[in-house]
């Protein structure tokens, strides 16, 4: 069930950001360029967002579970260190580059653009090179 609810959850998500034309690369930069022919749009998208979001987290933050899971799935790991600091910078720097992160690259993989699926390719060798630099634990 929780796959199902992910699902629809997830083809929610894609039609807003289509709806909203976060999937629009030309968009989005418009919007990072604060100092020459800003895009203010997408900040009413965010807003709106919050408007409606933020009523839901204050009634369910103190659930034990959520409603469609066995548990919340969360870390509590709050150490910053280097692996954060330069993911957090190739993402950013990522969004500022091509115009697009990756839930709004995989939504615009629906209208076959070409650059988003690169983009998207792109993400899945930075996830797996990611995987390799982790150390490897043996059980024993």
């Amino acid at each position: 069930m929780s796959k199902i609810i992910s699902l629809v959850c997830g083809i929610i998500f894609g039609i807003g950001l289509t709806v909203s034309e976060m999937i629009d690369p030309a968009k989005v930069l418009g919007f990072l360029n604060i100092f020459r022919d800003w895009d203010p749009s997408l900040a009413f998208v965010m807003i709106g967002a919050l408007i409606i979001s933020s009523p839901f987290f204050h009634l369910f933050k103190n659930n034990k579970k959520p409603i469609f899971a066995k548990s919340f799935n969360y870390t509590t790991n709050k150490e910053i260190n280097k692996k954060l600091i330069i993911g957090s910078s190739l993402f950013g720097a990522g969004w500022g580059l091509a115009g697009l992160c990756p839930g709004p690259a995989i939504a615009s993989l629906a209208l076959l653009n070409i650059n988003s699926a690169v983009f998207v390719v792109a993400v899945f060798v930075g996830f797996y090179l990611a995987k390799l630099s982790e150390p490897t634990t043996h059980a024993r």
